[in-house]
């Protein structure tokens, strides 16, 4: 029988998920194996990055160039008081090495451009996870996927609904493919106009995490060319399909040089 990449520590750990008969022991490996950069570390990537550390990944990345204020705290709930003033990517790392320190991880304390810098950090992660709250990084994100050849696990949140879908995944569906051009309304281009329930970004947070450990284990179907909704308000979830379009997949106004 060949040797686990996974110590004695890892193997309790972990037994919840090597428990399950889809996943064992090779599933767990191929989490420990696999790296997943998260973009933004607010109400949707604070529990992301959380389960993630708690599942095992093996390397994550932590994209945020913001700091920690006060109404941050009703809903980024990996922050306290004593965090306000503080980057965001400095205070997570501390706080998931605590929660996990068999995982390695790795802060960008930068803002993604469409240049060749974040084509160089994307490629250097098997899975991107958009946790933005910004139409533009959005966009930037999922052109960015596709000139590096990266699934996306996109997640969205206002009020009381929220949104998910998995996009580039296996040849699937991008992000234009749903949303074909940004917003031309000036007030929709800035998340900090509309309100949300804290509750809401944990509830997508956590199925956008889920949907990485379906990817990564290969157990499940995977959201791509799908959009679920989940209503909090009246407790009602909906799915919606939708198809490639190739020209949604000529990028050309990328600095790629």
């Amino acid at each position: 029988m060949p040797i686990s990449i996974l110590n004695a520590q890892e193997l309790r750990r972990y037994r919840r998920h090597i428990l399950m008969p889809e996943i064992g022991i090779a599933g767990q490996e191929k989490l420990r194996k696999t790296s997943v950069l998260v973009v933004g570390s607010g109400g949707l990537g604070t529990p992301v990055l959380q389960y993630l550390a708690a599942a095992g990944i093996g390397r994550i990345g932590i994209v945020d160039f913001d700091k920690v204020e006060e109404s941050n705290l009703q809903r980024q709930v990996l922050f306290g008081a004593f965090d306000i003033g503080k980057h965001k990517t400095v205070v997570v790392e501390k706080k998931l090495r605590e929660q996990n320190n068999f995982v390695d991880f790795k802060i960008h304390n930068i803002y993604l451009n469409r240049n060749k810098i974040t084509l160089n950090i994307l490629s250097q992660y098997d899975i991107i996870v958009d946790c933005t709250d910004n139409y533009e990084s959005r966009y930037t994100l999922s052109d960015g996927c596709i000139l590096a050849g990266k699934p996306l696990v996109h997640g969205s949140v206002v009020g009381q609904e929220g949104q998910v879908s998995v996009f580039n995944y296996q040849n699937g569906p991008s992000y234009r493919c749903l949303y074909p051009q940004i917003p031309t309304d000036e007030r929709l281009l800035k998340s900090s106009n509309f309100g949300l329930f804290g509750t809401i970004a944990g509830i997508i947070g956590t199925i956008q995490a889920h949907e990485i450990l379906k990817i990564v284990t290969e157990t499940g179907e995977i959201m791509t060319g799908k959009l679920f909704i989940f209503d909090a308000e009246d407790m009602k979830s909906y799915t919606f399909e939708f198809k490639k379009k190739a020209e949604n997949f000529n990028i050309s106004d990328w600095e790629t040089e």
